[in-house]
């Protein structure tokens, strides 16, 4: 099942949203962290109307979900300009995945600054396919990916890849935007010397735009280590259109099992 197909079949009531993992979307023994973060998108969407602009996420990865998930969401405020809606999986009746939400209409400001750091890289169309695990299981048959750096660059802890979800169709695009947003390995795996178990702990994002679109479905993400010592890493991520106009930012701590 694509993710639209999950979210079609999701049964919504009272701030609950159930929903079904299938096993093509796991990576180890846990569905992947950006389809939990999507669907938990979605359910805090549902659960209010109108709301304005999604602008952060701050989102805590606190164990493995599979199979039947719940989501419950819980409005914590609402005012003039901002909503913040709390969503929490459960698999099991168990904790999985713990995330806030801020909604923000845009304000008249006399401040209007943005870094011009557009990535020089080949544009999707020219650049080459990049491999995913093959495994079927493995959420990336879900994914599409092209390489973004050159070839002596990929062995540095600095990942940079075109990414787009093959089935796409119907979805918010904030919510499509989570998937994709944490689509690449953690960058510290390009250090191993062998292959070996890591796992998500947190992920902050802020959104750069209001109304984010693209080309074909292409996004540019990129992920780099700033720091991996003593069983865990800190990396920053970026995502960019495919006119590299700067979509979301965000920084991820990682556990490393190696």
């Amino acid at each position: 099942m694509s993710l639209p197909q999950i979210l079609d079949a999701a049964q919504v009531s009272d701030n609950t949203l159930t929903a079904q993992l299938p096993d093509t979307w796991m990576q180890g023994r846990t569905a992947y962290g950006g389809l939990t973060a999507a669907i938990a998108l979605d359910a805090a969407l549902r659960s209010q109307p109108d709301l304005p602009p999604l602008r952060s996420a701050q989102i805590a990865f606190v164990g493995p979900l599979a199979g039947e998930v719940v989501v419950k969401t819980e409005l914590l405020r609402r005012g003039r300009t901002a909503a913040f809606i709390e969503a929490n999986v459960y698999g099991d009746g168990k904790l999985g995945l713990k995330a806030l939400f801020v909604f923000m209409i845009g304000l008249e400001s006399s401040i209007d600054y943005a870094e011009d750091a557009r990535p020089e890289v080949p544009d999707f169309a020219d650049a080459a396919p990049a491999m995913a695990n093959p495994d079927p299981k493995f959420f990336t048959g879900h994914l599409e990916y092209r390489h973004g750096l050159a070839i002596d660059e990929r062995h540095t802890p600095d990942f940079m890849r075109w990414v787009r979800l093959r089935e796409r169709d119907g979805l918010h695009p904030m919510v499509e935007l989570m998937a994709i947003g944490d689509a690449l390995p953690p960058a510290a795996m390009a250090l191993f010397e062998k292959p070996g178990p890591i796992s998500s702990m947190t992920w902050q994002i802020n959104l750069l735009t209001a109304e984010p679109v693209t080309t074909d479905g292409w996004w540019l993400s990129r992920s780099t280590a700033d720091l991996a010592r003593h069983g865990s890493s800190s990396q920053l991520m970026l995502l960019w259109n495919a006119d590299r106009e700067p979509v979301i930012t965000g920084m991820q701590s990682v556990a490393i099992f190696v």
